[in-house]
This record gives structure tokens, C-alpha cells and sequence, in this order.
């Protein structure tokens, strides 16, 4: 999916999303299961590189990948900005190429619910396999059923603020557990004083929990846990953000 002008609003709409939240939750894995020193981490669909640049400064060697153009230049602009050195790359999750193996690799803030087919995500889970390194670690989040049907199906949400407001609909997606988001956003050109509209469309689908645990074992993983909304505590029936750690069998 290309994010087009979305890609450079999304910061500032996503100020409050709890990236410590990630930062902590990858952290906690680690020490749970060995992994010492400095992880070499491949952050996949990693947006804006706000994930990317927060484990760099926690000393990770980081590597980041993404689907669209516009996002990774607001990444390399980022980390460079921080002081940070971080290689991106423009490529499919779904078919990775070149990039070594690693320690760490994730998916993170429910972007694996972005690939719109079944085959795209057993093909992500097929080349994560081949790029994580034998003792390596690969986690992933995705919505829970619960939130793609009961938080986000026919709601409409909305911000007002002075330089950049939104309306946001979400309907129905063509397939089971999908969802389309229709959104316009209304920012402010400082120069004309007058509001510019941005529309974007952008698809989202998930799978029951047990279908990700069988595709990611079909792919040669071992499911080490199963989580939900950062707690590390089972899903339960209103749990909105499911977390997975695998390894290699």
C-alpha cells in the first residue's frame, strides 16, 4: 500500500500512540528468552522509522523496510535528524531480498494487517523464516477480531484541531475480518491560510488467532507465546491488539 500524503501527517496524528508500549514489550522478550548485547533488528513496513529510531538509541543495529517511498523519506529524515544510522529499503515484506539474517525481526503496529491476502501473509512468514538468524526472535501484532468487527465496522471517529483535523469512516472490506478506512483530512497551508483536503483509502484484514499459529508453524516456526494489548497476559474475548513471538523449530 502506498501512503501518499499520509505518510507525511502521519507523526503528527499518531502522537499518541503508545510506542513505549512496543519498545518495552520487545525488551521484555528479549531477556525472557537470552537474547543479549546489541540485536540486530529488522523492522519491517516500519512507516516513518519512529520504531526504527527508538530501538537505534536503545543500541539495537537496526535495518528498516517499507512498501512506500514516502514514508522512508520521512524515516531517513528522521533518523538523521536524531543522529541515528539506520539503512531503509524499499521492498514487499512479502518478498524480502538481500538483506541478511538477524536476531530480531519485527512487524509492528498491526501493519501485517495491511497485506490483503492470505498468500501475501504466508509468503511474509516464509521469508521472515529466511532471514532470521537460528536462536532469532520474530514478533508481530495484528488486530484482534474483536476491534476489526466491534471497534472499527461502521464507526466513524474524528479529530479537530487547528492545523490538521480529520474524519474518519470505516465500512465493511470485501473479505471476512476487513475493513475499509475512508479518510479525509483537512490541513492548514500556512501560507494561504486555507485548508487542503486529502483523501485516502486504506484496507485492513485479520485472521482468527489459531490461523496465524498454523501459518506460522506450516512456515517452521514454534509459537512461544501468544498475547494480548502489551500485557503479556492470554487474549481474552475484548482483547484489541494481539501479540505473537515465534522462533525456528
Amino acid at each position: 500500500m502506498s501512503y501518499g500524503q499520509f505518510a507525511y501527517l502521519y507523526d503528527e496524528l499518531m502522537l499518541d500512540a503508545p510506542y513505549d508500549g512496543w519498545v518495552q514489550f520487545v525488551k521484555d522478550i528479549l531477556e525472557k528468552y537470552g537474547v543479549k548485547g546489541a540485536p540486530t533488528l529488522l523492522d519491517l513496513a516500519c512507516g516513518t522509522g519512529e520504531l526504527s529510531v527508538r530501538f537505534a538509541k536503545e543500541g539495537y543495529q537496526v535495518t528498516g523496510v517499507d512498501l512506500s517511498e514516502d514514508m522512508l523519506a520521512v524515516a531517513q529524515a528522521k533518523a538523521e535528524d536524531l543522529g541515528v544510522r539506520i539503512p531503509f529499503f524499499q521492498q514487499n515484506m512479502a518478498d524480502l531480498d538481500g538483506h541478511g539474517q538477524f536476531d530480531l525481526i519485527g512487524i509492528f503496529c498491526d501493519s501485517l494487517n495491511y497485506l490483503q491476502t492470505e498468500e501475501e501473509v504466508v509468503s511474509t512468514f516464509a521469508t521472515v523464516m529466511e532471514h532470521l538468524d537460528d536462536d532469532g526472535i520474530f514478533i508481530f501484532d495484528i488486530h484482534s477480531l474483536f476491534k476489526m468487527t466491534q471497534v472499527f465496522i461502521n464507526q466513524t471517529f474524528a479529530l479537530n484541531e487547528e492545523e490538521v483535523s480529520y474524519i474518519w469512516n470505516s465500512f465493511p472490506g470485501e473479505h471476512p475480518n476487513s475493513v475499509e478506512h475512508e479518510l479525509s483530512f483537512f490541513v492548514l497551508d500556512e501560507q494561504t491560510q486555507k485548508y487542503d483536503r486529502i483523501d485516502e483509502v486504506h484496507f485492513q484484514r485479520t485472521y482468527p488467532v489459531q490461523q496465524y499459529s498454523n501459518w506460522l508453524e506450516e512456515a517452521g516456526f514454534e509459537v512461544l507465546e501468544v498475547s494480548a494489548d502489551f500485557e503479556h497476559t492470554a487474549p481474552l474475548a475484548h482483547s484489541e491488539r494481539i501479540f505473537f513471538v515465534a522462533k525456528r523449530k
